[in-house]
């Protein structure tokens, strides 16, 4: 079988959650396919740095430039010209104009439940690239039950079409033992232990204006870390920070895009991690966090208490005081915060690349054979 993959998100310069879940699943799918004889055609908009997915006889580079449209376009073109025998997208959309076999991985709806969170020309775009590649889609690739849930309930696509495969975890994030390292990632980020850390894109659907003012009423000697890159209505998340008292204020530690060598550190050194987020298709931070040896708070709601399963301290997250709460909790209860710590490493077990990919593997065999 021949599988032709869109790779074009696994070359992103700052990488975020869906660019993370096609590289790692393409770096574990590759192998596994390969092994069962199959063939694997990679296409990307630009050049794809040699040592992220090594070419052989049976992985193909297919290097298609274009400056827009790349996708309903260009990749269109590559397809009709020389069509695989099954196309799978792990993060992008479906050539409009490809009718071929085809899988899809639809990662969230968040733009359902807060459409307010995107741009207007994203939104459009968002609602329809979803719908379109759960109704073109031969099979449709969830992150989720949550996810599924939302796909059968809010973009009415057929249950039996969707297959829950859980992500895996970034094999690499593991607790950092060595001081030194920690030590200069946090003076590279202005942050002095002990602190509490938010790592992930800084957006209103991540809680983050309840976040801070929990943390203004928590009365912990702790910074507050909030680590990610700026995203869509995020000057309102730091119009918040600045109407804090000095004394809070001060406390404050906005790092901006942190480098994924740095990740580790940052998730090791913290005392918890904050997730309080509203709306998630998966939630890597929780599991990130887990893999770390971070105690993690994270919200009652969408697919979270999913993946955090027994590892995790629950919240309501449109209550504040709970999440005020809960972060006293974590900083003053050392015991219960080593016991979420040991059910973390646990936890992170049932996520492993390997097996996404073996699942994964067998949706496009499946679909080929349809």
């Amino acid at each position: 079988m021949l599988i032709g993959i869109d790779a074009s998100r696994t070359i992103t310069r700052q990488r975020t959650g869906t660019e993370a879940y096609a590289t790692f699943l393409l770096q574990a799918l590759i192998p596994v396919a390969t092994a069962q004889n199959h063939q694997i055609r990679l296409y990307f908009n630009k050049p794809s740095p040699a040592k992220l997915f090594p070419q052989s006889p049976q992985v193909e580079h297919v290097i298609i430039p274009f400056p827009r449209l790349w996708t309903h376009l260009r990749l269109a073109a590559e397809l009709h010209r020389r069509p695989p025998d099954v196309f799978f997208t792990p993060a992008h959309v479906i050539p409009v104009s490809y009718f071929g076999s085809s899988v899809a991985t639809i990662h969230d709806l968040g733009y359902h439940h807060f459409p307010e969170a995107h741009p207007w020309r994203q939104l459009a775009y968002l609602r329809w690239s979803t719908r379109h590649n759960g109704r073109r889609a031969r099979r449709v690739i969830a992150d989720s039950q949550a996810t599924k849930q939302d796909l059968i309930q809010l973009d009415g696509i057929p249950a039996h079409k969707i297959d829950v495969i859980y992500p895996g975890v970034d094999p690499a994030l593991q607790p950092v033992t060595d001081e030194a390292v920690l030590t200069a990632v946090h003076q590279k980020h202005n942050i002095t232990p002990p602190y509490l850390l938010y790592l992930s894109t800084l957006q209103p659907r991540k809680n983050l204006v309840r976040l801070i003012q929990a943390y203004g009423a928590s009365n912990l000697p702790h910074q507050l870390v909030l680590a990610g890159k700026p995203g869509w209505l995020s000057q309102p998340i730091l119009e918040v920070i600045g109407n804090q008292s000095s004394v809070i204020r001060e406390r404050i530690v906005v790092t901006g895009f942190v480098d994924e060598v740095d990740k580790a550190a940052l998730l090791t050194g913290a005392t918890a991690v904050l997730y309080p987020s509203l709306y998630e298709g998966f939630g890597f931070p929780v599991l990130e966090a887990q893999a770390c040896g971070t105690a993690v708070l994270t919200a009652t709601t969408s697919s979270l208490p999913e993946v955090a399963g027994d590892a995790a301290l629950l919240v309501n997250p449109l209550d504040t005081m709970a999440i005020t709460q809960g972060m006293q909790r974590l900083v003053q209860d050392k015991a219960y915060r080593q016991t979420l710590v040991q059910r973390g490493f646990e936890n992170v077990k049932r996520f492993r690349w390997e097996e996404t990919a073996v699942q994964l593997l067998h949706t496009l065999e499946e679909n080929h054979h349809e």
